[in-house]
């Protein structure tokens, strides 16, 4: 059974700011000679990281709710400049948008199980025509008042 990661993503306003963001750190990448590849950092390696590798993802969280995620491809312990380790989380480009679930704050990351884990918007229920092109924040307005 494969396991997802689930992490809050600091300083991001929607899927779009994500997207945009992980671009730009591939461009420096790429100007810099390295590989351009998405890659998070952080603290603690995953101790379940051969089923995370088996199909898992990154589950964003972005204002307070799972809105997105992305395949994680690689896992690799990486050292800061000071010596200090650190885990280098390797993503898929392609960010996929999920069924937004609401999700408090934590610190770092979390395992998430398959069975916990959101659908993909094209895989979820139907829903209110043209809810899918509705600005994220209205979106969640709209949820919150059971409007959509």
């Amino acid at each position: 059974m494969s396991w997802h990661l689930l992490k809050m993503a600091v300083g991001i306003d929607s899927v779009a700011h994500l997207a945009r963001v992980q671009k730009a750190r591939r461009d420096e990448r790429r100007a810099r000679g390295e590989r351009p590849v998405t890659l998070h950092f952080t603290r603690n390696f995953p101790r379940r990281a051969a089923q995370v590798l088996d199909g898992g993802s990154m589950y964003w969280i972005i204002h307070g709710e799972i809105v997105a995620r992305q395949a994680i491809i690689a896992l690799e312990t990486r050292r800061r400049g000071d010596g200090r380790k650190r885990c280098a989380i390797g993503l898929a480009a392609k960010i996929i948008r999920t069924e937004p679930i609401s999700h408090r704050a934590l610190q770092g990351w979390r395992y998430l199980g398959a069975n916990d884990a959101p659908p993909d918007l094209a895989a979820a229920p139907p829903r209110a025509k043209g809810a899918d092109r509705l600005p994220d924040g209205l979106a969640r307005e709209l949820r919150e008042l059971g409007l959509l």
